[in-house]
């Protein structure tokens, strides 16, 4: 069998997902579970952590079954563990906090659905909607004040004359009076031609977010009751996770996989929760993966949802970008039932695409390009 895979070196995403949460919720223990990075627990350092994410993928192996291989790569994310919001933890932290969350295109905030002693809540109790609340409302103020010093800027713009000017002090105004009741951007409907007039502020509250409830390892399976007051809040749970922190943080650190297992099938678990995180990570960011195939090595390689087979190419390279001919193209599924390159293409599911091809989750590409 041929598949011929041009190997570079890979170029890195420029997405990044944060971890929030307020100090004492467990972020940074979750964080360390699914990073590639150890940072340090149990205390407000004001360090942001960077890690990255392996992107857990069985479609991998079962293409190494086809494929005999020396290498399996899987697609990663960039992770941003950021600072605890702290109560009365002046305003160059909390500033600190916020800035970090700007830089990030979504957002996981672990929320604490916990009781341990040995941790003190800031706020003296647990209350997990309270804390969702407090982090909100952080964000709303933030976005307000960017929001009505863009509006200030765009006033004077309209009296000088500019033509756009109207249209984006009409967006900007919509959204002060929805941030105004206390509601986050990303609840709020925005044509496509509004958010352009606010994608230079980076509004924080507009970042999509996915809830983790940390709860204790006899709930790591149903929940609890802080688990269930952070659903009934939400309404949506399609964006609530659970996870027992302290339990995947001691599964993380076995290295026998018989011993993990073992260790997964007591707490009645068929996977660490934090695989379920990663993988709802990456959807959440709209991204989604592509292969290449070969001797050498078998790629998992992130591209977002709808780029089309020039930019999946300069993902691998820039230079497969700049010169790119055509994508060769076989779907995972083709690839897996009719064992392997030849017979897909003895059964014409072996296809040649050009520059408007958008890539599909699972493609198997080769990039054809002259430089």
């Amino acid at each position: 069998m041929r598949i011929c895979v041009c190997i570079f070196a890979k170029k890195e995403m420029a997405l990044n997902c944060g971890i929030i949460g307020i100090s004492g919720s467990g972020k940074t223990t979750i964080f360390n579970c699914i990073s590639n990075n150890r940072a340090q627990t149990g205390s407000f350092s004001g360090k942001t952590n960077l890690g990255l994410i392996q992107v857990p993928d069985p479609r991998l192996y079962e293409l190494e079954k086809i494929e005999p291989t020396e290498k399996i790569i899987q697609a990663t994310v960039n992770i941003v563990d950021i600072p605890g919001l702290v109560k009365g933890g002046g305003e160059n932290s909390n500033n600190k906090f916020l800035a970090d969350i700007r830089g990030c295109d979504a957002l996981i905030h672990v929320v604490r659905c916990f009781e341990d002693p040995t941790v003190p809540h800031p706020d003296g109790n647990v209350n997990p909607v309270r804390d969702i609340e407090n982090i909100e409302i952080e964000l709303e103020a933030r976005d307000l004040e960017s929001v009505q010093k863009k509006m200030v800027k765009v006033e004077k713009q309209g009296k000088a004359g500019d033509k756009d000017a109207k249209a984006c002090f009409d967006t900007l105004q919509k959204i002060q009076v929805h941030l105004e009741e206390f509601k986050p951007v990303r609840e709020l409907e925005l044509s496509e031609a509004e958010k352009k007039w606010i994608t230079d502020i980076q509004l924080l509250s507009a970042k999509p977010v996915l809830y983790v409830c940390n709860v204790d390892e006899n709930s790591a399976i149903l929940g609890n009751k802080f688990s269930e007051q952070v659903a009934a809040f939400l309404g949506n749970t399609d964006n609530c996770l659970i996870i027992a922190g302290k339990i995947e943080a001691e599964i993380a650190e076995l290295e026998d996989e018989n011993d993990r297992k073992a260790f997964l099938d007591e707490l009645g678990l068929t996977e660490p929760g934090v695989h379920k995180l990663v993988r709802s990570a990456y959807a959440f960011l709209k991204l989604q993966t592509f292969f290449t195939v070969g001797p050498k090595e078998i790629r998992a390689w992130t591209v977002k949802m709808g780029s089309l087979a020039p930019v999946a190419a300069g993902v691998i390279h820039s230079d497969l970008e700049k010169g790119f001919i055509r994508a060769e193209v076989m779907k995972y599924d083709d690839f897996i039932s009719l064992k392997g390159e030849q017979h897909c293409k003895d059964k014409g599911k072996f296809f040649v695409e050009g520059k408007n091809y958008e890539v599909k989750d699972g493609d198997i590409l080769h990039i054809r390009f002259n430089v």
